[in-house]
Order: C-alpha cells, then sequence, then structure tokens
C-alpha cells in the first residue's frame, strides 16, 4: 500500500497562478473529458440514434441519445448546406454547416419542429428549459473532402492527413448555463452525471462526434454508390471535434474565481500526493514510461504557424529530449521519486515541459487522484455574500496577500493599464481593446482585479484598522467586487491570477489555454494572441467500443504496429 508524507505541500498559488504557466498547462486524468468518458463506460451507458433524416446534399436533421443511469440526454443535431463564402469562424457568423442542442431527454416531433426554428439561428433564436447547451460547428473543408472522395472511390483516408488536422468539423461555440434560454446550471447541478463542471458540454461534444462520423459517411455514400468503402474504425478514432475560441472565454476564469480555485488546487493536491509517495511499484514506474512515450507521439503531431507557440513546441521538444534522458538514469521506485523528478524539472525544464511532467505523474495513481473530481465544482454561494462586519485590516490583509505584487505598480503608465475589457453590443461578447487608442474606457468590465486590488488598498489606507468594512462600502461602493474577491480568497488560494491581465504584453491565449487544459484539449495552436483552435476526444472510443478498459488512457496515442 502506497503511503503519502503530508510534508510535501501544493505547490505555491504566487507560482502556479501566474499566466505564462497557465498558458502551459496540459490535460490530465481530471480532465472533464475524460471524467466524462470514464463516467459512460463504468455506468454502462447506451447510445442510440433514433432519428437520421439527412438527404443526399447533407441536409436534415438526426438525434443521437445517451442512456445513463437514472436519464436520457439527446443531441438533436441539424445539418445544412453551406456556401463556402458564409464559412466563418468567428462568433459574428451567421450560418453554420451544422448546428446542434443537447436535449434533456428524448425530444418529441414537436419538439424538434420547435428546435428546426430556433437552433439553426443561434444567438438569433431561442431555446428553453428543456435545452442543456447550444452549440454549431464548421467543416474543415480539405479534409472533409478527402474523406468523402476517398471513401466513396472506395479507399480509405490517408492517416496521414488526419494526424495533422485531427477533426472533419469544428465548433465555435457550446453556449450553456441559461444562454439564449438554456437550462440554467441550477437545474442539473444535483445530477451525479453530469455534477461536474462541464459534464453537460462535453457530452454534447462526444455526441456531435458520432453525429460528424455519420455524416461523412452517409456523404461518402451518396456519392460513391455501392462501391463506397466503409471508414475504418481505428482511423476513425483519431478524428475528434476541433474547436474555435476566442475572447469569450477568457473572462470566466476572471469572473468565477472559486470555481477556477478549484480546477486548480484539485490538480495541485493531486499532484502533491503524488510527490509524497515514498515508493513506486514497477508496474507503476512501467505504466508511467509507457504514458511518457505515448505523449511524445502525440506531440509530435502537434503544429502551429504562431510564432508564440513555435517557440514553445521548440521548448517543449527539448524538454522531451531531457526528460527522456534523465529517466534513463534514473530509478523511479524508491526515495519519494515523484518528487525528486518535479524538483529536477524546476531546473531542467520549460514551464511547458514542467506542466506536462506534472500530469503525467498522476497516471499510474487513479485510485489516489481520480476522486478528487468530485470537488471540482462549485456550490458555494453563500460565498459571494460580504461579510460587512469583517475588520478594515484583515481585508487588506487578505487584498495584500493575493496582490502584493501588484500594490507599488504605477497603474497611470500606459505599460500597466494598456488594455481594457468591454463587451461587444452586437453579440454581447467580451472584448479586450486598446485604452488609449478607442473609447472604450467607460465600456470597461471588472476584469483587471490586480489594478482594483490596488486602488482598493489604497483607498483603505487611512481607515482604522478596527472599523467593519461595510463602512467603508458605504462610502466606497465602487470597491465592493474587490472586497469580495478578497474575502473569497480565503477559500479559493488559487482563484486570482497572479498577473496583470490589462497590460500592453497581457497575452490572453494564455487564459484560454488554461480553462481548455481542463476541459481536457489538445494541440493548442493559437492564431493571434486572443484565439486559439484546439482538438476533442482524438483517439477517444465511440460508443460501440467504449469500455472501462480504454475509457480513460485513449488521450495518449499507441504507434501502429
Amino acid at each position: 500500500m502506497n503511503t503519502v508524507n503530508p510534508t510535501i505541500e501544493r505547490r505555491d498559488p504566487a507560482t502556479v497562478m501566474r499566466l505564462s504557466r497557465l498558458g502551459s498547462l496540459h490535460q490530465c486524468r481530471l480532465s472533464f473529458m475524460r471524467q466524462l468518458t470514464r463516467r459512460m463506460a463504468a455506468e454502462q451507458w447506451v447510445f442510440s440514434r433514433p432519428v437520421f433524416d439527412i438527404d443526399d446534399n447533407g441536409v436534415g436533421h438526426a438525434v443521437y441519445s445517451a442512456q445513463g443511469p437514472d436519464r436520457t440526454y439527446s443531441l438533436v443535431a441539424f445539418a445544412h448546406d453551406l456556401p463556402p463564402e458564409q464559412r466563418s469562424d468567428r462568433v459574428i457568423a451567421e450560418a453554420w454547416d451544422a448546428t446542434f442542442t443537447l436535449f434533456d431527454g428524448v425530444p418529441t416531433k414537436d419538439d424538434i419542429q420547435r428546435l428546426s426554428r430556433n437552433v439553426p439561428l443561434q444567438e438569433a433564436g431561442r431555446v428553453s428549459e428543456n435545452e442543456l447547451s447550444l452549440s454549431r460547428a464548421n467543416r474543415s473543408v480539405r479534409l472533409w473532402a478527402h474523406v468523402v472522395d476517398q471513401l466513396a472511390a472506395g479507399q480509405q483516408p490517408d492517416l496521414a492527413q488526419i494526424y495533422k488536422v485531427g477533426y472533419l468539423m469544428r465548433t465555435t461555440a457550446v453556449y450553456g448555463s441559461g444562454k439564449f434560454g438554456a437550462a440554467d446550471r441550477e437545474k442539473i447541478a444535483d445530477r451525479p452525471e453530469v455534477s461536474g463542471p462541464f459534464q453537460a458540454e462535453m457530452l454534447s461534444v462526444y455526441l456531435t462526434r458520432i453525429f460528424v462520423r455519420d455524416l461523412v459517411q452517409h456523404m461518402a455514400n451518396a456519392k460513391g454508390g455501392t462501391q463506397t468503402a466503409q471508414l475504418d474504425p481505428d482511423i476513425a478514432r483519431w478524428l475528434g471535434i476541433g474547436n474555435s475560441t476566442g475572447l469569450g472565454m477568457a473572462p470566466f476564469i476572471v469572473n468565477h474565481p472559486i470555481l477556477f480555485n478549484n480546477w486548480i488546487m484539485v490538480r495541485e493536491e493531486a499532484i502533491a500526493r503524488v510527490r509524497s509517495l515514498d515508493a513506486a511499484t514497477d508496474a507503476q514506474v512501467a505504466m508511467f514510461r509507457e504514458i511518457f512515450e505515448r505523449s511524445k507521439l502525440s506531440i509530435s503531431w502537434w503544429r502551429s504557424e504562431h510564432p508564440i507557440q513555435i517557440e514553445k513546441l521548440a521548448a517543449l521538444n527539448a524538454d522531451l529530449g531531457a526528460i527522456a534522458a534523465h529517466l534513463d538514469q534514473t530509478d523511479l521506485t524508491e526515495n519519494q521519486p515523484w518528487d525528486r523528478l518535479i524538483l529536477w524539472s524546476r531546473t531542467a525544464l520549460s514551464e511547458e515541459g514542467q506542466e506536462l511532467l506534472a500530469s503525467l505523474i498522476l497516471e499510474p495513481y487513479g485510485e489516489l487522484v481520480d476522486g478528487l473530481a468530485s470537488c471540482m465544482a462549485d456550490g458555494n454561494s453563500a460565498a459571494f455574500t460580504i461579510d460587512g462586519a469583517m475588520p478594515v485590516a484583515q481585508v487588506r490583509d487578505l487584498i495584500r496577500s493575493s496582490f502584493g505584487w501588484a500594490l507599488d505598480l504605477d497603474w497611470s503608465a500606459p505599460e500597466h493599464c494598456a488594455r481594457a475589457w468591454y463587451v461587444s453590443e452586437e453579440k454581447l461578447e467580451p472584448r479586450l481593446g486598446e485604452r488609449f487608442e478607442e473609447p472604450i474606457e467607460e465600456y470597461e468590465q471588472p476584469l483587471a482585479p490586480a489594478r482594483d486590488s490596488a486602488l482598493a488598498d489604497k483607498a483603505l489606507a487611512d481607515w482604522l484598522g478596527e472599523s467593519p468594512i461595510a463602512e467603508f462600502l458605504l462610502r466606497h461602493p465602487e470597491h465592493r467586487h474587490t472586497v469580495r474577491r478578497a474575502q473569497m480568497s480565503r477559500l479559493a488560494p488559487y482563484g486570482e491570477i497572479s498577473d496583470n491581465t490589462i497590460s500592453a504584453e497581457v497575452l490572453p491565449i494564455d487564459m484560454l489555454r488554461a480553462k481548455l487544459s481542463f476541459f481536457g484539449a489538445t494541440h493548442f495552436d493559437p492564431r493571434s494572441d486572443r484565439w486559439v483552435r484546439i482538438c476533442m476526444y482524438s483517439g477517444a472510443p465511440y460508443p460501440e467500443e467504449l469500455s472501462p478498459e480504454n475509457a480513460d488512457l485513449w488521450v495518449y496515442p499507441e504507434r501502429a504496429q
């Protein structure tokens, strides 16, 4: 039995919560996609396709149902014949190759009629509390055409092209939690199968992947007739679902400090538990070494044209060589082997490599780690209530604990406040503008907690330490959100980013990467400093092959024999 030495603590939030490190996180055992596939396999969910009404032009609708122990959820998919000039990854698009909603239960014909009038419109339509998410996707045009043409000609698609792209369609949004009329989070928060963060959205994407596989086969059949080949399951498995994610996701981790804290703190607890092990068995070491080799294969498929990611990938590939050389001369069975490995990585590897290694050491220890997933949701609504009786001195201490580094910055200097977050009028989506070049300051959103904390600390300087904070807030209500965040930090030591979110150098893609890594995304490909493409579920088993044996490590490819 492994023993845990409690002397190895979670890493310091001041280190973990730097944007450069958050922007280097990788998926791990606690990722939301893997939580879902483990659950579906363990509970033996039953999948069906009660409707597939799509014509030879690829227009129509389909329904995919997933039945768990207590409830059924159904993806209602609408396929469209989209002219190429209307295909766009941008949120301002108004038409897509396919649109979707995750229905709570099994939809009736009347439900589908109602949804057919709304779901294809996305933001311009409205769904109801019977729907849990709303999403849309566009084809990866060249790969889609290649797969259809090859299958129609009786051939299999080129696996190298599939490795290079990774998906036949990519979503440009998966909306949930009350947006556009969909059910609020509270409706499903107590259901075990979707109580964890983003489990309904991950289910929607999993079912979308099945639909996309079926649709490309349907289109190939329509083109090739009787000579059409059936897509090889071993090839289909490497077709994930792409995603284009922009600035709309970045403020999420600022606006949800307790939820984001729970994600980070659980991962840090998992890492600390494994580092605290006195020894590892031969089987655990063998599993780690195998997963490391498989991760190298996945990273070899990772491509990006963005200079920031090109540089990070070069460092990561150098890190892989350094890790391999270190493992060749390291005994991982005794003397707190995982702690020694992490301590070595701090000076030997880039942040990208350090965080990859931190994720990989969790893999042999599902029994030690996986149960922590139940702590990743945020059910503490009471934390949003300000404690007005708290003394000013305590609030000041909390602010300085989280943002001491920010208090001496000159917040009027252009380099420290160059950017401003606001919400676009057209799409009601977050945007990041240039404060001194655009007339946006009066529309600024409270997404600069470091600056706001410095301002609050300055305003508190002349107040008596024993005064209740309520008195201060009566005079300075503009600091309510900062005081609330400071009080939340007692519960959420990993809730605040230890960087300036409005500086001239801020990279929103670091915030996007942090959140997407917890989804379980791989192959991050920034297209600018403000949006990124990823791949989801590449390598995951489809329902007909899903089992407890393959429900977890699918994210690490195995080299074909």
